[in-house]
């Protein structure tokens, strides 16, 4: 199978991933499902992102099976002077390095941008932070989590009294999206420059973007929101409901829509109520507003609340359980997952397809995720190097195929 889809947008460029947990890895994940070569290196037995949250009985966790897939593994102690000589070699043949790494330590590696670019004035750095670079908190380490908290969006969405950190580790995903876009941006650059450059996000970066309206309100009018759970405030009804059977999402924007939901919850009065003309009106109405749909929705059935929003044109859906979410017949008619193999799970794993579909030249899962080390040798001779010095090389446990945990 190969390791690129010549044919492919990225088709011919190099990548090395240094790239660790999510925000790194699904970084160079894009840009492999896109045809890009990319060479995972992680320690001897596997880096400790493979490891977190474990589905196969491997011990294989699946954020690695996710962001794994078109990769090729290399195991390398990088400690070692021999480890160091092949990543030095992956790296001369590389366009790309992705590497999310503590900066002390890629400076310690040679990898900072000034190191490397004075060896490889053509290759392209894509580096993220926790927090950004310059500042006081510069060298420290953090997760998504820090992200959510440090830019208001964990204490918006809670109650007043207990913030509420997302499950979903959108910030993480949300940084390898930009690192992802500023690489392609920085490939670009390079035709026409003829040099690399450097790529920098952060999880804090991100998480102020996509909070950034609310930071725009909390300064111009000069007073911080009271958290409200579920409930939104710039706008009503955009809530979670409580149903017969279940819960549902309700998310009305603008008048027509507000109109229609009026009349179908039983209060026409609604349009013609001076204090609820626009959707700011409404959002400082959302406590009784809310309560009137809530008394609305516990009457009726999932199915039968959803049926009447889709009847009038008003955004909906029932809040699903992972186990729901993975059988809705909607996932399956728009092929939202595709199943992928790994040797020691007994069926299949549903991985999400790609985040965009490209008419004429689509992205592609060409290989499931990678053993450790499943292809040190293959690498290892694709840059040159004998049977003989492969042999050397792993006896000084530089290097390991295959190796297990």
């Amino acid at each position: 199978m190969s390791a690129c889809d010549p044919q492919a947008v990225l088709g011919g460029i190099r990548v090395v991933d240094l790239g660790r947990f999510i925000a790194g890895p699904y970084c160079a994940t894009l840009l492999s499902d896109l045809g890009a070569d990319v060479v995972r290196v992680e320690r001897p037995g596997g880096g400790e992102d493979r490891w977190v949250v474990p589905v196969a009985p491997s011990g294989e966790g699946g954020s690695f099976l996710q962001l794994g897939r078109n990769k090729r593994s290399v195991c390398l102690d990088l400690g070692s002077p021999a480890g160091r000589e092949v990543l030095e070699a992956l790296i001369a043949r590389a366009d790309v390095v992705v590497a999310n790494l503590p900066t002390a330590q890629l400076v310690r590696l040679g990898l900072d941008y000034e190191s490397l670019s004075a060896r490889y004035p053509r290759v392209i750095l894509v580096t993220a932070s926790a927090y950004g670079e310059p500042g006081p908190l510069a060298d420290r380490t953090g997760f998504d989590g820090i992200g959510q908290a440090m830019s208001g969006a964990a204490w918006l969405s809670g109650q007043p009294d207990a913030p509420v950190r997302w499950a979903a580790t959108y910030v993480d995903f949300g940084t390898a999206l930009g690192c992802a876009f500023g690489t392609l941006a920085a490939l670009r650059a390079r035709d026409q420059s003829g040099r690399g450059q450097h790529v920098r996000g952060s999880l804090l970066r991100t998480a102020l973007t996509f909070f950034n309206s609310n930071l725009m309100e909390t300064q111009a009018l000069g007073h911080d929101r009271v958290p409200s759970g579920n409930r939104g405030q710039q706008m009503a009804p955009s809530d979670l409901f409580a149903t017969r059977d279940g819960h549902v999402l309700v998310q009305v924007l603008g008048n027509a829509q507000f109109h229609r939901l009026a009349a179908l919850v039983g209060q026409p009065e609604w349009i013609t109520d001076a204090g609820l003309r626009s959707d700011a009106d409404r959002g400082r109405q959302a406590p009784r507003i809310c309560e009137a749909v809530a008394q609305w929705a516990a009457a009726r059935t999932c199915e039968e609340v959803l049926k009447a929003l889709a009847d009038h044109g008003i955004p909906g859906c029932k809040v699903l359980p992972p186990s729901e979410a993975l059988s809705h017949p909607h996932m399956q008619a728009a092929g939202h997952f595709r199943p992928m193999d790994f040797p020691s799970l007994p069926q299949p794993v549903p991985v999400v397809a790609p985040l965009v579909e490209l008419s004429e030249t689509p992205a592609s899962y060409r290989r499931r995720a990678p053993l450790a080390g499943e292809h040190t040798r293959e690498v290892l001779a694709e840059l040159g190097y004998g049977e003989e010095e492969i042999e050397r090389i792993e006896s000084a446990s530089a290097a390991r195929r295959g190796s297990p945990r």
